[in-house]
Formats: structure tokens, sequence, C-alpha cells
């Protein structure tokens, strides 16, 4: 009940509730429960979506707007961007609240290092990040972590605004006919706040300019953080679709257990706020002794209605126990039941979906 009386909240603000008549003013409550209850199930478990893993990273840097350009002509049904900020508060588009793997920082500003000897997006304004040159993303020996992907001479590519994102993938909605999603992650939102910043205000005032504010909005929210997003639902009041992503505890993403929340009891409570759980492919499939399991997780969470959108599938770096992209896309879709995936090769995985009729 945690989660309709917190759906209450707006609707205290209006006097007429005060003074409703008794019976009306139940009938009232009774009705918008059951909206409550229907918005907070609100997902379509039949439609199996490609979401582009920072935009077709497999074949050029990633989060760039050429990476997303490709992707969304090779028919993904979503756009993934990862957002943190700049020292002038601006959202950019961005996997790391660092800068050392993915751009020249060392060469260009050498001096302005933390005492760990990181590079730090939010200590440089946005003309000073693009300045940089986006590359491939290099490991912390400054070898590339995918040898076959993308060259990594090349200097065209730059540091996107989330801003300009939204306005490419409406601007191609718009001359295409196209109805591509964005699916948007809030970057470390307490860490921010440690820096004096709200990352997620600022992003959902940014998405609500371009229209994106209501559960049908063609657009998803992701967070590792479980406090941030009942924050964005419970007190931000936000309608729009919200995803927990699970990661591992050692990766410190957040001040929570993953492993508890896969269990059917932090499922539960992430119902009680999200309409979906971003698990990796780890948590939903293995392998011992040479046979593949399917875990639990998939069917606990659907039948909390809880959508399931698993990361990453890379062909060039798959699991083990599969021989192939479309084996593992196949493991997914069709043995395990997800409902969409995450993918730097979301032309591949588009192409499986259309032979599969899914």
């Amino acid at each position: 009940m945690q989660f309709i009386y917190a759906k209450f909240i707006p609707l205290k603000q209006h006097h007429s509730l005060v003074y409703a008549p008794p019976l009306a003013g139940i009938i009232l409550i009774v009705y918008c429960c059951i909206l409550t209850f229907a918005y907070a199930n609100e997902t379509d478990l039949n439609h199996k979506i490609i979401i582009a893993h920072r935009g077709a990273s497999g074949y050029l840097p990633e989060h760039t707007l050429a990476s997303k350009t490709l992707a969304y002509e090779m028919g993904s049904d979503y756009l993934e961007q990862d957002v943190v900020l700049s020292k002038d508060s601006v959202p950019i588009v961005l996997h790391d609240i660092h800068l050392d793997a993915v751009t020249n920082v060392r060469d260009v500003y050498s001096d302005r290092a933390r005492k760990d000897g990181k590079f730090y997006a939010i200590d440089f304004d946005l003309h000073e990040l693009q300045q940089l040159i986006v590359t491939g993303r290099k490991s912390r020996a400054a070898t590339y972590s995918y040898s076959d992907r993308f060259p990594k001479n090349s200097h065209q590519f730059r540091i996107t605004t989330l801003e300009e994102e939204i306005q490419m993938i409406q601007g191609l909605n718009k001359s295409t006919g196209g109805v591509v999603g964005l699916y948007t992650e809030i970057k470390s939102p307490a860490w921010h706040k440690t820096q004096g910043y709200d990352l997620t205000t600022i992003v959902l005032d940014t998405l609500g300019q371009y229209g994106y504010r209501n559960a049908a909005d063609n657009i998803f929210i992701q967070c590792f953080d479980p406090a941030e997003l009942k924050r964005i639902r419970l007190e931000l009041n936000s309608k729009l679709k919200l995803v927990q992503l699970i990661g591992e505890n050692a990766w410190n993403e957040a001040d929570t257990d993953y492993n508890v929340m896969r269990t059917p009891e932090g499922l539960k409570d992430i119902a009680r706020y999200a309409n979906g759980i971003g698990p990796s492919i780890d948590h939903i499939l293995s392998s011992r002794f040479g046979k593949i399991t399917v875990t639990e997780l998939v069917n606990e969470a659907h039948n909390l209605n809880l959508l399931v959108h698993p990361y990453t599938l890379r062909k060039d770096s798959l699991p083990n126990f599969v021989s192939g992209f479309n084996e593992l896309i196949e493991l997914l879709f069709e043995q395990a039941g997800v409902d969409g995936v995450f993918t730097d090769f979301p032309d591949l995985a588009v192409q499986f979906k259309k032979q599969s009729n899914l």
C-alpha cells in the first residue's frame, strides 16, 4: 500500500477533495486506487524490443551521434543514453563519470586530473568537453577493449548533450515516420549529489521540455540506484516507465544488495515503484558441466508484471556456453522469455527478431 499512498500525494493538493461528500470521496478513492494499480503494472509482456546499447557501439564509438544514427537506421526500437553532468549543469551522454576511457582528455587537459589520477566530466564545462575527441573504449592500460571495432585514430567524434540526442531522435522520427524511443540512464545520482548537483531533476526537466512526461511516452528511465528510482516515482511523482538495473555488489553502483534484489522478495519491492528490471545476462542464463540453465528470474519478474531487459549482447564478447550471437539471443528471447535486449549490434538482433517473427 505504500506505493498507492505515495501516488495520492499530488491529489491531496486539490482542495476539492477536502470538501467532497463522504460517498463521493470513497468512490473517488476506489477509482484512483484502480487507476494507480493499473498504472503501476502498465507493461506489455508480448512486445519484444531491441535496445541499442550506447548506440550501434559495435560499429562506431559509443554514445556518439554517428553511433546513434546508425542504430536508428538499423531498426532499433530504443536508443540508450547514459547521462552525467558537466560543470555547468548540462546533461551529457557519457557512460562514465570519468572521461579517461573514451576520450583524449589526458592529452588535452593533462593537468586537470583529480588526486586519484582520473579526469571527471563534472570538472569541465560544456565548451571544454566539446574540445575532446571521443574514441573507442580503452582499458586502464590504454589498449582498446575491442580491437576489431572502429579504428582508434579517427578524430571526427565529439561528446553529445542529451538535448542534441533527443533532437536527433525526434527529428528522424519526424522525417522517416519512425517511432524510436529513448532509454535513458541516470548515472551515479548519489555521487552527483556529493558534488552538489541533482542530476535526476535536471534530466527529468530536459526530458519534460521535449514531451517525455507520462507512462505512455516512448521512453524508459533506468538506474542502478533503487533509492533514486523510488525518489523519481514517489517524491518527484514521475509517471515515466522506470527500470531497475541489477548489477553485482562488487561494482559499488549503489548502496544496495543486488543479490537480495534478485530474490522473490526483492522483486516484489521493485514492483512497488518500477515497471521492469535490467539484469545481467548472467542473472538469467548459466552453464554447468556443459548444460545451460535458465534461472527463475524472468518467470518471477513476469509474475509481478515486471518487464525484463537484460544487458549486453555482443558478438565479439559472447558467454563461453554459446557458439554465436543468434544462439544467445534465441536462448534469451525464446527459452528465457525476456522482453527485450541491450546489444552493441542492433542489426543482428533486429534481423533475428524479424526471422523469428517476434
